[in-house]
Order: C-alpha cells, then structure tokens, then sequence
C-alpha cells in the first residue's frame, strides 16, 4: 500500500468550488479502486476556537500553518491498481466534468504531491 497525500493553495475566496472539486474527486478514487481519507481545509473563523495552536507540544516547535491550504489523502493497494485508476478516471465524464470546471474557474493555484508509504505499527 502506498498513499498519496497533495498539498494545495487554495483560492480563499474560491474555497466552497475547491470543496466541490474535493467532493467529485473522493468518489472518483473511490470508484476506480482507491481509499479516499478526505480533503482537509483550513478552519473558518468560527471553527478556529475549537482546534489547538499547533505550538501547545513540544516545547513550542510546532508553527501554524497557512490559513490558505489543504490537503487531500488517498491510498492505492498496489502500484497497478494506481496506474489502472490514473488511466480510466480520465475517460470517466465526472472527471472530465470537474476538470473542465476548474480549468474555466481555478480553485486553487498550486500544489505539491508526495507518495509515502504507511507504518501502522
């Protein structure tokens, strides 16, 4: 097993379009063999009372992050179940719907990927 998680920049004031870019994109994993963990999104202004300062551990070496980005987590079984779900879901016409949409309208304006493996133990 592998996943994959990608960092954003969202567009702050774009943010509800980058939540249903998030939305169209879980199923999608989803459907093509993938576990979706979610999007992640900053906390608006009322949520932010309710979660911690990222410094409140060790000994204060934690730093906020920026209020401007998200995240999207997603596992694949095996390297092949990855390349079959990359080389369907561009055929698949949620995707193609999706795309099309953030092409006119970009949500976000950049993004980083990583493939990590887990340790569960």
């Amino acid at each position: 097993m592998f996943t994959c998680i990608v960092k954003y920049t969202v567009i702050p004031e774009r943010l509800d379009d980058f939540k249903e870019y998030g939305t169209a994109w879980i199923a999608l994993v989803k459907k093509y063999g993938g576990i979706h963990h979610g999007y992640f999104y900053p906390p608006v202004k009322s949520e932010k009372a309710k979660i911690p300062s990222a410094s409140f551990s060790f000994g204060g070496l934690g730093i906020e992050g920026e209020a401007n980005t998200a995240f999207a987590i997603f596992s694949f079984e095996t390297e092949q179940t990855y390349d079959e779900y990359r080389d369907t879901v561009a055929d698949d016409p949620d995707c193609i719907s999706i795309t099309a949409k953030f092409e006119k309208a970009p949500s976000y304006s950049s993004y980083d990927r990583w493939f990590l493996t887990p340790q569960f133990k």
